[in-house]
């Protein structure tokens, strides 16, 4: 067990725990959440490696199969009601959002990407999962919620690993701050309700778009 594999793999854990907390929201039966928390967890990382051009990672380590199932089965034994569920699934979602751009951005980076296709890249292993998640349980992606900034903390984590990575700076500890740093910031933009400027400017709300 490597550091590079565990953290990838507590990444597949918590985004699969908030798959299944969704699906437990939404009603689905416990083989619906694990395939739900599969689809979570795999969804960021299978996409990064088919761009890579390499067999998706979870599907040569069977080891990626036990997140999942643990968070499925953790999910039916613990969560005391469905209804308030919804912090505990954006605190998982924000833990995993902050795992996966760190060791997305890491693996296009030693894949020979340049430091700005690793960063896009980054930013795809960490909505992915989140992205397949939401579009399955019939729920509007945090990606393109005008109330949320989702994808902005994931890409200043991608974009920080990746100056690291240009200027020699490397090693678990620092990708390890950077997930932190990541992951407060995600907290805190729900805390506070930070949000970016919308795709039309304020002063065209009396304008219909044609």
């Amino acid at each position: 067990m490597t550091i590079p594999l565990f953290f990838d793999l507590l990444g597949v854990f918590f985004f699969a725990v908030s798959g299944s907390l969704l699906a437990a929201r939404r009603g689905f039966d416990i083989v619906g959440s694990f395939l739900l928390a599969g689809m979570t967890g795999f969804g960021g990382g299978i996409v990064r490696d088919l761009i890579l051009g390499v067999v998706p990672t979870a599907f040569v380590n069977p080891f990626y199969f036990i997140p999942p199932a643990i968070a499925t089965l953790l999910v039916y034994f613990v969560a005391p009601g469905v209804q308030r569920l919804v912090r505990p699934l954006l605190i998982f979602d924000a833990a995993g959002l902050a795992l996966f751009c760190t060791s997305g951005t890491i693996k296009a980076l030693e894949a020979g990407m340049n430091p700005f296709s690793a960063t896009l890249l980054g930013v795809t292993s960490a909505v992915g999962g989140g992205l397949i998640r939401d579009v399955i349980a019939n729920k509007t992606p945090s990606i393109f919620d005008p109330h949320d900034i989702y994808a902005v903390p994931a890409m200043m984590g991608s974009g920080l690993i990746a100056m690291l990575w240009m200027l020699g700076i490397r090693g678990w500890t620092w990708e390890l701050g950077v997930t932190a740093v990541v992951f407060a910031l995600r907290i805190l933009s729900l805390k506070l309700d930070w949000r970016v400027p919308k795709a039309v400017g304020p002063w065209h709300h009396d304008t219909q778009l044609r």
